[in-house]
């Protein structure tokens, strides 16, 4: 009996370790094909830059679509923000959710804003209609509507149906964008108009950094650990990840906080899926669906270089809860999604969906059992300290090489962050994530996992944030956000993925 369970351990051991090798050899294989997208952006950027887009008649204007809940203490700084983006034409939705608090009263104040007629095409199903629409008499193309409470997807529906212009910009309420961050996001669907349905942009942690109305002035690193490391995790998922996932054509994943897409396209599928808990994931599986089902060709990009910020959890209350609901919508839309799983469906359906349940779904299971293994077993003298660093070295090592390899990338492709400091304390982060954070955020995705397979109606929950900080008060219109709009998800898993 004791050689069966020796040989059962010694079997699973080095199925492990050959499971990790795997795993972080394919995120390797995505930062080299990141590497070669990244330097294209930049010299593109360098050498073409945004004036030609920011001038031209032929532009395609842009409807910014943002729900809004409980936003009082932001709402005014992020729309102005957003209304001063570069841009030849863009409108400004902003879909009020039943908010409690005074968000509406602060918009009505500052612009000026008036009830309106604005016909709802009806050309997306919405669950709340709107209860009044306002527009502003100070000349912004803002328009304010007015619903009951039915959450973000349905909120974001409202706005899109109510948009007037062929591209939708998908972003949260209280994110930050770059100010040239439209200009360069649409450009895509300027070179390739026919066949670009969908592009994303990066997704960067702000805490700490210096803003001022509604702009990054100086991009630092968080001063907290907590949101330090999740920085790292943000450039492998968004930078390096999802860069190399698009030269593939495999993209399944385009943050809530920054996405562009074709209006008809989002009209076709009709809307997001309120009734999702990883709604945004979702809507970019059923877009490709929907091409492939129809035989059309398309394509969904991602854009290294167009930057939107937001304010990352600091506390593992809010971030336990972030992680948890981000695996249940995992889970939740790979199974909704699973007859996608077949050649019929190009690399989505041969490589990418395969690999998100390998290697994203029931990644914290495996390095969870794992390490109970190694650990087990060395402690009872079944694993050898040799073999246990063997473990180490495939499992954690290798990770920290692949996150130095991608704060390598972004440092040489786009140089954010000027101090060098700055670059040590990051730098110092990826080694860190390894020692505790990557155990606990296993824990929180498998008690995600498990919520899912119990079933039952998903809680979102307040993600509260601290707010964003400067040198002197003088120097930054604070931001902080309400409850309602969610941190955009970098991937999970010690890859990061989703």
């Amino acid at each position: 009996m004791r050689t069966v369970v020796l040989a059962v351990v010694e079997w699973s051991q080095y199925l492990v370790i050959g499971y990790f090798l795997v795993l972080n050899s394919t995120y390797l294989l995505l930062i080299g094909l990141a590497a070669q997208a990244i330097p294209y952006h930049a010299r593109r950027r360098d050498v073409a830059g945004t004036e030609d887009s920011a001038v031209s008649p032929f532009t395609r204007p842009v409807s910014i679509v943002a729900a809004a809940y409980n936003e009082e203490a932001t709402i005014v700084d992020s729309v102005r923000a957003m209304l001063g983006l570069r841009y030849p034409v863009h409108e400004v939705v902003v879909v009020d959710d039943g908010s409690r608090d005074g968000t509406f009263d602060r918009l009505r104040e500052a612009f000026g804003l008036v009830q309106a007629t604005r016909v709802q095409p009806g050309e997306i199903p919405v669950r709340n209609a709107p209860t009044s629409v306002h527009v502003s008499t100070r000349g912004e193309s803002l328009v304010v509507v007015r619903k009951k409470n039915s959450g973000r997807a349905d909120s974001l529906n409202v706005g899109i149906d109510l948009a007037r212009y062929p591209l939708i910009c998908m972003v949260d309420a209280d994110s930050l964008l770059d100010s040239d961050a439209l200009l360069v996001i649409s450009q895509p669907f300027a070179d390739d108009p026919l066949r670009v349905v969908a592009a994303g942009g990066v997704i960067r942690p702000v805490n700490d950094s210096i803003v001022r109305h509604g702009r990054v002035l100086e991009p630092r690193i968080p001063k907290k650990w907590l949101p330090r490391i999740q920085v790292v995790e943000y450039l492998r998922a968004f930078l390096m990840g999802r860069t190399g996932w698009a030269r593939m054509g495999g993209l399944l994943i385009i943050s809530g906080a920054f996405g562009l897409y074709r209006r008809d396209i989002l009209v076709e599928t009709g809307g997001l899926n309120p009734d999702s808990i990883g709604e945004d994931f979702e809507l970019v599986v059923r877009i490709h669906r929907l091409m492939r089902d129809t035989r059309r060709p398309y394509r969904v990009v991602f854009i290294p270089e167009p930057v939107c910020w937001t304010e990352v959890p600091d506390t593992r209350k809010v971030l336990a809860r972030q992680r948890r609901r981000w695996h249940r919508g995992l889970y939740e839309t790979l199974r909704q999604h699973r007859g996608m799983i077949r050649p019929r469906y190009g690399i989505i359906g041969t490589v990418a969906m395969p690999y998100f349940i390998m290697f994203e779904l029931i990644a914290p299971l495996v390095e969870t059992i794992g390490l109970i293994i190694v650990i087990a077993g060395f402690a009872c003298g079944v694993i050898s300290p040799d073999f246990a660093i063997l473990f180490m070295l495939a499992a954690f090592g290798y990770a920290i090489a692949i996150s130095l390899l991608a704060l390598l990338l972004d440092e040489l492709g786009l140089h954010r962050y000027k101090n060098l400091s700055d670059l040590v304390s990051v730098t110092a982060a990826a080694v860190a994530e390894n020692l505790g954070y990557r155990q606990l955020t296993a824990l929180w995705r498998l008690q995600g996992w498990w919520a899912a397979l119990r079933g039952g109606v998903p809680v979102w929950g307040e993600m509260t944030r601290s707010g964003f900080a400067a040198t002197t008060q003088a120097a930054i219109s604070p931001l902080t956000s309400g409850t309602h709009a969610a941190v955009p998800e970098p991937q999970t898993s010690d890859s990061t993925a989703t």
